[in-house]
């Protein structure tokens, strides 16, 4: 099972998203708490995945998700908002999420969503998209050429890392990337392991988004 916890400071939201995901086999929202409960609903249910809201009354969204990210075991967090300001997305990145949805996504989306998220796959709404592309890597990376950062890229990486960057940058999750290169789960894990030391960032969406600005989707697409 795949446990969720649920924060948001709307109980419409957390009814409602408690009602859309419990419905699935494999998925059991443990808890649908405010901002202020979130603390401990998360220590006392070690959910794999929190969908926290960005914006609360009560709490900083961005500030919860900091410390959700330096447990001991951290779960997978994904930003739920139905803000998609650049500052926001930027934010929220830096700090470690591993996807940004909105709150109007389509209720048959969220299983599967919720599924990618927990096999490690980077998860963001179409609508924010070119905003974190542009945004994002622009104050990360500044304005270096895509050329530039490609060659960077090619003489970093081993041939493997290439594959699985390329891989995780179209949305696989760890099992779906495992199966495509005839690699485990743990094998394919040490690689994004090791590229994310190499391209010094933090997580797998700030990976795939690396590679989306560099150029790499479009140079692969070419071949």
């Amino acid at each position: 099972m795949i446990r969720v916890v649920v924060v948001d400071d709307e109980a419409l939201i957390r009814s409602g998203f408690s009602l859309i995901l419990n419905a699935a086999d494999d998925i059991d929202v443990a808890a649908a708490v405010t901002g202020g409960q979130a603390l401990d609903a998360v220590a006392a249910h070690t959910p794999d995945l929190v969908l926290l809201d960005i914006r609360m009354p009560d709490v900083d969204g961005l500030a919860l998700l900091r410390h959700l990210r330096q447990l001991p075991h951290p779960p997978v967090v994904a930003m739920l908002t139905t803000f998609d300001s650049d500052e926001y997305i930027a934010q929220a990145l830096r700090s470690g999420a591993a996807g940004y949805l909105l709150k109007d996504t389509d209720p048959d989306d969220l299983a599967p969503l919720v599924r990618s998220l927990a096999d490690g796959a980077v998860v963001l709404a179409p609508q924010i998209v070119p905003a974190v592309v542009e945004g994002y890597l622009r104050h990360h990376h500044g304005l270096e050429s895509a050329a530039a950062r490609t060659a960077a890229l090619g003489a970093a990486l081993t041939g493997r890392e290439r594959e699985v960057l390329l891989l995780l940058a179209r949305g696989l999750t760890n099992t779906e990337i495992g199966r495509s290169l005839h690699l485990s789960v743990g094998g394919v894990k040490e690689h994004v392991s090791a590229l994310l030391a190499k391209l010094a960032v933090n997580n797998r969406v700030q990976a795939a988004l690396w590679a989306q600005r560099a150029g790499l989707l479009d140079t692969e697409g070419a071949q």
